[in-house]
C-alpha cells in the first residue's frame, strides 16, 4: 500500500529513510547517484554566500553572451541566485547524477591531424529497431528519467514538483555540493569520489522540506594541491580555483558564442569543434572514472575524433542527418563551420586550403573571416 502525507502532515519531511528510497528509485530510472538538499531562505548564510558568488560572477562579465544566466525578477534579483526568488514554494531539491563516461579516446590523446574533437556528452545515440543510431540529447534522456522519478515520488507522498536539466532558476552542481554528492573541483565540475566529473545533473524542485537531521553533509573537497585542470586550459578561462570566465571557455566559444571568435582565442581552441573536455581529462580522479552507456546514451563512433572534412561538406541537410536531436543541433551547421574552420586552421594542413577558399568567398561573413585566418595560419605555417 502506498503512503500518501500531505503537506499539512507534521511528518511531512525528508528523512534519512525517505533519502534512502528515492536514491533507490533513481537508481531504477537510469542515475548513478542521487541526493536530496534543503532549499535555503534568502536570508541563510549558505544561500547568501552562494548568490553573492553568482551575482559577482555574472556582474564581472563571466557570463558572456548567455543572457538565460542573467535573467532577473521583477525586483532585479538574479533569477539563478536563488531558487526562492523564483519558485517561493520550493523548500528541497532532489539532484540527480548520471555518468555519461565512454570507452573511449580523451581529447589530449594523440590523433590525426585532420580531426576535430566533440565533448563527449555530445556523442549520444539510441539504437533504433532498425539497427539504426538515432541521435539523442541528453536533455531529453535527463528529462525522461527525471518524469518518472516525479511519478513515483508523487505516488507516494502529495507534494509539488518542478523538473529541470539545465533550466531551472538554480546552479546545478551548488545543489549537487549541498546534496553531497561530490565536491566542486578546480575546474569548476561537480567531482564525485569513486566516479570522476563525468557527470550531468537533472533536478527536481520539491515543496518537502528537509528534517534537520536528514541535511547532508558536504563532500571532502579532494582536489589538495592539484592544478593540472587550471595549467591545462588553453584559453586561461580557469582565472583561479573553481572561478571560470566562461566568455573565454571553448566550450562557451564553440557552441554559445555568436558571430567571431576573437582572434586571441582562436589558436588556443585547437582542434575543439563543439565543447571541450581537456580540464576534465587531465583530471586525476577521471582516471579511474567507471565506464557507464545506459541505453539513450550510447556513444556513436564517427563523433570520436571526426574528420574535419566529413564535417565541412555537410550541407544543411546532411547536417540535419548527423545531427537533429542532438546536442550539435543547437551551434547550426554555419556555427559549426565556423569552428571548423578554425580548427583547420590550427591544423596546418594544406589539404585543407581549397575548402578553405570556398568559404572565404562566401555569403556568411563570420565564416569566410574565420576562413581567411585559417588560411593565412596555414599559409604561415608554410612559409616558416
Amino acid at each position: 500500500m502506498k503512503v500518501i502525507r500531505g503537506e499539512s502532515d507534521p511528518a511531512f519531511a525528508w528523512t534519512p529513510d525517505l533519502m534512502a528510497w528515492i536514491d533507490a528509485k533513481a537508481r531504477v530510472a537510469g542515475f548513478d547517484a542521487t541526493g536530496v538538499a534543503p532549499v535555503y531562505e534568502s536570508g541563510d548564510d549558505l544561500a547568501q554566500r552562494d548568490a553573492t558568488r553568482f551575482s559577482d560572477w555574472v556582474e564581472a562579465g563571466r557570463a558572456g553572451e548567455m543572457e538565460y544566466l542573467k535573467r532577473r525578477d521583477e525586483n532585479g534579483v538574479l533569477l539563478r541566485s536563488g531558487v526562492r526568488a523564483a519558485i517561493p514554494w520550493a523548500r528541497s531539491v532532489i539532484v540527480c547524477a548520471l555518468n555519461y563516461n565512454a570507452e573511449a579516446p580523451s581529447s589530449i590523446e594523440p590523433a590525426p591531424t585532420e580531426t576535430g574533437w566533440i565533448a563527449r556528452y555530445a556523442w549520444s545515440c539510441r539504437t533504433g529497431e532498425d539497427g539504426q543510431t538515432i541521435p539523442t540529447d541528453y536533455h531529453d534522456e535527463l528529462l525522461s528519467r527525471l518524469r518518472r522519478l516525479e511519478e513515483v515520488l508523487k505516488g507516494r507522498t502529495e507534494c509539488k514538483t518542478r523538473c529541470y536539466v539545465d533550466t531551472g532558476p538554480l546552479v546545478e552542481r551548488a545543489a549537487a555540493a549541498h546534496a553531497g554528492l561530490g565536491w566542486i573541483g578546480k575546474n569548476t565540475c561537480v567531482i564525485r569520489q569513486g566516479m570522476g566529473s563525468w557527470l550531468l545533473l537533472a533536478v527536481i524542485l520539491t515543496s518537502i522540506p528537509v528534517q534537520a537531521d536528514a541535511i547532508p553533509a558536504f563532500a571532502a573537497d579532494r582536489c589538495g594541491s592539484c592544478t593540472r585542470c587550471i595549467d591545462a586550459c588553453p584559453t586561461d578561462a580557469l582565472v583561479a580555483p573553481r572561478q571560470m570566465d566562461a566568455s573565454r571557455c571553448i566550450a562557451y566559444l564553440t557552441i554559445e558564442k555568436k558571430g567571431k571568435i576573437p582572434e586571441e582565442l582562436r589558436e588556443p581552441v585547437g582542434r575543439q569543434v563543439f565543447g571541450c573536455d581537456i580540464c576534465q581529462d587531465v583530471c586525476p580522479w577521471n582516471r579511474r572514472a567507471p565506464v557507464s552507456v545506459k541505453q539513450g546514451m550510447e556513444p556513436r563512433p564517427e563523433l570520436v575524433n571526426p574528420p574535419l572534412e566529413w564535417l565541412a561538406q555537410m550541407d544543411n541537410a546532411g547536417f540535419r542527418a548527423a545531427f537533429k536531436g542532438s546536442p550539435l543541433e543547437r551551434t547550426r551547421r554555419k556555427r559549426l563551420h565556423r569552428n571548423v574552420a578554425i580548427a583547420m586552421g590550427n591544423s596546418r594542413d594544406r589539404r585543407f586550403l581549397p575548402q578553405l577558399e570556398i568559404w572565404s568567398k562566401g555569403d556568411d561573413e563570420v565564416l569566410a573571416e574565420s576562413a581567411r585566418w585559417a588560411m593565412r595560419r596555414i599559409e604561415e605555417t608554410s612559409a616558416d
